[in-house]
This record gives structure tokens, C-alpha cells and sequence, in this order.
């Protein structure tokens, strides 16, 4: 399953299973136009913009964008969203790491947890720095995983594991803790700032996450075979049961949206 693939799988679920909303979106922007201290000709760009979610405040709030996605399903859901597509937002479907643009075209490059699915993450910060303006602002920002969803996937992966090793296999990209952004960018005469934009709470039943996997909302989902995929979930649901005592068990815990500010010096 390729990476284009899975995202275009994905790109009818991903919005109901995640944990990100739009309330919480909003929030998000008002941190950032904070943190950017925008005006109203500030420039953003979203490589792996995904559905969305991170930039239709700003899109809806006037501001120029410009979103790219290796998965044509993912920018289609942009589009069916706000359909018409306002002309201060630009969608190109192509790679998010090989940025098509020329040098200081945006004054905000914006990236939430798709960095360490890029194939070379130095080259993709280089890139970053070539088409921020001067005095621009990279943000590098993460949805922290609401610790009970973390610890369902957590016991699914553990069953999953009798069966194969399929998380064990050789990425095709650093993962995330392997990636240390603040190091390099200092190298570039960066600093960093870093800030929690939004905490909030996250409340799901067992039934609902387990749908979720069934689905195959997550991209570990993709790297097993149907047969063992369907052989752990049935084993999966047998152990919430006896875990939760009913699949109307409702779990919430706390999610938290990072992001780490880098300006040039």
C-alpha cells in the first residue's frame, strides 16, 4: 500500500477520527496569528494540508494560503467544504517535500505532524528556510494523542504483534522522535519558541475507536494483511469487552495542540 494510496483511503475518515474539530481549530488560529503577529497581507503555506483542518480559519478569515498534498482525495475534501474555492486559497497536488516555489514567497510555512513523513527531513527544513521571507515565521506543530486513545491503540498494537511484526519493519522515513528540528534550524541561525495553542478534552466510547480501527483510519492499519488484520480485531474486540466490561464504555482524556515557533535570528 503506497503512501498516495492510504491517504486517499483515508481522506473520507480522517475528519470524525481524529480528535482535532473545528471549535478547536479556531483556537488554534487565533495562537497563531498571535504568534506570527499577522497582518492582513501575511502569506501561509501548509505543506501536507491534509482535509484541511489546520488552514480553513485562515482561508475563511481572508488571509492568503496556499496547501499542497501528495493525496488528491485529501484536496478534493478541501474543496466539497468550501465549494466554491475562494481565490485566497491555492491547492496543489503534488509532493509536500519538493516545494514548487520560488525563494521568501511566504511569511508562514506551516506544518502539523507530517514531517516525519517526508523521505529526507534536513532537505525539507532547507527547502522551508528557502521559501520563508525574511523574518518569517516556520511552525512546527503536532495534535498531542489524547492519552486514552494512545492507550487503546496501544493494546490493539500489542495484539497485533502475536501475529507479525509489521511496525517493526524499516521505515521509509526518520520517525518523529528521531527528528530533532530545534538542533538543525540553530545551525541556520533559527530560534525557537515554544507554546501549547490549545488543550482540550477528548471523549470517545470503546465502540466508536474500535470502528475507527476497523476502518483502518490509521496508517499502521495499512502495512498488514487483511487475514491478520481481521483475525487481531476480532481478538481486539474480545479484549475490550473484558477491558471496558461493554463497548458503550465512554473514554476521555486530555489532547494538546504544540507547536514550536521558528524565526530567524
Amino acid at each position: 500500500m503506497s503512501k498516495l494510496n492510504y491517504y486517499d483511503k483515508i481522506a473520507i475518515l480522517y475528519d470524525r477520527t481524529r480528535w482535532m474539530t473545528e471549535t478547536v481549530a479556531e483556537d488554534v488560529t487565533d495562537r497563531i496569528l498571535s504568534l506570527v503577529e499577522a497582518t492582513p497581507k501575511t502569506s501561509f503555506l501548509e505543506p501536507g494540508v491534509g482535509t484541511g483542518l489546520n488552514i480553513l480559519p485562515l482561508v475563511k478569515r481572508g488571509y492568503s494560503v496556499t496547501g499542497i498534498d501528495i493525496s488528491q482525495e485529501m484536496l478534493d475534501r478541501i474543496r466539497q467544504k468550501l465549494n466554491p474555492i475562494p481565490d485566497n486559497l491555492t491547492l496543489l497536488n503534488a509532493d509536500a517535500s519538493k516545494l514548487p516555489f520560488v525563494d521568501e514567497s511566504f511569511d508562514v510555512v506551516l506544518t502539523v505532524h507530517m514531517i516525519h513523513t517526508v523521505s529526507n527531513w534536513r532537505t525539507f527544513l532547507d527547502e522551508i528556510d528557502r521559501v520563508l521571507k525574511p523574518q518569517g515565521f516556520y511552525l512546527n506543530a503536532q495534535w498531542i494523542t489524547p492519552p486514552a486513545r494512545a492507550e487503546f491503540e496501544g493494546y490493539f498494537k500489542s495484539i497485533l504483534s502475536k501475529y507479525q511484526k509489521p511496525l517493526q519493519a524499516k521505515p521509509m522515513s526518520a520517525t518523529f522522535k528521531e527528528i530533532d528540528v530545534e538542533t538543525y534550524l540553530k545551525k541556520k541561525k533559527y530560534r525557537a519558541n515554544y507554546s501549547i495553542a490549545k488543550e482540550w478534552t477528548v471523549s470517545n466510547t470503546v465502540e466508536e475507536l474500535l470502528e475507527f480501527f476497523k476502518l483502518r483510519a490509521y496508517g499502521f492499519c495499512w502495512r498488514i494483511s487483511d487475514e491478520i488484520f481481521d483475525r487481531a480485531l476480532e481478538e481486539f474486540e474480545d479484549f475490550c469487552l473484558d477491558r471496558y466490561g461493554s463497548l458503550k464504555t465512554e473514554l476521555s482524556s486530555d489532547a494538546k495542540f504544540e507547536i514550536w515557533a521558528y524565526t530567524a535570528s
